[in-house]
């Protein structure tokens, strides 16, 4: 169904969010990982600073891993040096973890890497360009190591721009929504399609981290709320693909300068490093310093 409109009340801030999330959340998760500009790290878990592609040990330990992927030299230039933190964001209103509406957390098969189809009573399978993306955590507090052992909620809407577990006809689907563990690297890595534009936003990718895998599937107390921004160039190369027209008309409608949630500075510390084709399919890598 083409999206006309943006979502309802979809993605207002944290002030939205603290008053959906308190009645199983503290205050102190937000404390944690400083002031809502703080910024995306540039260093590797190895201690390099090329730019948020996943690391090659990460890679080899996994024949179905993805591909590393190149950081631009635009974000090169733009990541900040690690030790800034990742900026805070909101959920928007179809986090799926509890706060608002349904909890996909506690239920069996939520830990996977392959997000593309709906697990338990779900039937549905989200269609569209592979996306392989991967966050490597690194803990501020030690000098950016890997955050070994943490756990990354994720979720994005499908090529339509809808969310499952939300969306008319799709309240009864948990596809594209998953939960990893960092491995000895600090990373998770997810299987998905890419997801489409819709109204009012940029192309995006939800995520929260927990301390543990036990806090994530028990919808604990979780560390960071924030968001992966997509690049121009791998959207406009994706939404020429059939099945994207939605996102092809919706698209130039929304910059990164113009988004309610990358806006405030153009989305350049949460900018994924991409590679790839639509033909090919993409990859995605991103550093969250916590």
């Amino acid at each position: 169904m083409t999206k006309n409109l943006p979502h309802p009340d979809h993605d207002r801030g944290l002030e939205f969010d603290l008053s959906t999330m308190m009645s199983r959340r503290s205050l102190g998760m937000f404390l944690s990982v400083g002031g809502a500009a703080a910024a995306l790290a540039a260093c590797t878990p190895g201690g390099s600073s090329s730019g948020a592609s996943p690391s090659a040990s990460s890679t080899a330990a996994s024949a179905s891993g993805p591909a590393t992927a190149s950081a631009s030299p635009t974000l090169t230039r733009a990541i900040a040096e690690c030790g800034v933190e990742i900026p805070l964001e909101t959920a928007g209103p179809y986090p799926g973890d509890g706060s608002n509406g349904p909890n996909v957390l506690e239920a069996s098969g939520v830990v996977r890497r392959d997000i593309t189809s709906s697990f338990g009573s779900g039937t549905a399978r989200a269609e569209g360009v592979p996306l392989t993306f991967t966050l490597t955590l690194l803990d501020n507090a030690n000098g950016c190591v890997p955050l070994v052992g943490a756990a990354v909620y994720a979720w994005h809407c499908d090529r339509d721009g809808k969310y499952s577990m939300y969306d008319s006809d799709l309240e009864n689907e948990n596809f594209l929504r998953g939960v990893q563990e960092a491995d000895a690297n600090g990373q998770v890595t997810f299987t998905s399609i890419f997801p489409g534009a819709y109204m009012g936003r940029w192309p995006h990718i939800h995520f929260e981290v927990f301390e543990s895998m036990s806090n994530a599937t028990a919808a604990g107390q979780v560390l960071a709320v924030s968001q992966i921004a997509l690049t121009q160039a791998a959207c406009e190369d994706v939404y020429a693909t059939a099945g994207y027209e939605s996102s092809a008309r919706n698209f130039p409608r929304t910059t990164l300068q113009s988004d309610n949630v990358f806006g405030d500075d153009g989305g350049i510390y949460q900018l994924a490093a991409m590679s790839g084709s639509a033909a090919a399919g993409f990859t995605a890598g991103l550093n969250v310093t916590l």
